[in-house]
């Protein structure tokens, strides 16, 4: 592994542990050249996923653009971030576990507003907002109330 400060190869793991719920490593690392330590994490890689968008065009699936997603709907909420890394590893998880390596984006965001709900009522309001493209308050106010309803249940 090379030191991202020195750019040397000499470095050694100083400590690691099992990360998201064991799906990943976390390791910290020291350069031997310069002593500065820094982390890295391993993870197993899998197959490549791709999302189907509206327009038919196929993009390979981008966590970072998903947890970037989740991480504008979680604002000022309770959720940290290791907990929006584990996250979306589970939606990775689901979609590989599907055996499937291709899925459309509006499956996808059904599959993320399910699983939303469940951690954060605000967050999944502020989410379904920008993928439904909601643009009046009467979406908001429908969205809301049928939250509402399902808790009376």
């Amino acid at each position: 592994m090379r030191c991202p400060f020195c750019n040397s190869e000499d470095t050694k793991v100083v400590d690691s542990r099992s990360f998201m719920e064991g799906f990943s490593i976390k390791r910290r690392r020291e350069c031997i050249k310069c002593e500065k330590r820094f982390t890295t994490y391993e993870k197993v890689e899998e197959t490549p996923l791709y999302i189907v968008k509206k327009d038919n065009r196929r993009e390979k699936f981008d966590r970072n653009k998903l947890l970037n997603g989740l991480i504008r709907a979680t604002i000022k909420r309770s959720i940290s971030r290791e907990d929006l890394d584990t996250f979306v590893l589970e939606i990775e998880k689901c979609i590989q576990n599907s055996l499937k390596n291709e899925i459309s984006s509006r499956e996808l965001g059904e599959l993320v507003m399910e699983k939303l709900l469940e951690v954060d009522e605000v967050a999944y309001v502020r989410f379904v907002s920008v993928y439904k493209e909601f643009d009046d308050i009467k979406s908001f106010i429908e969205l809301v109330e049928k939250i509402s309803s399902r808790k009376g249940e």
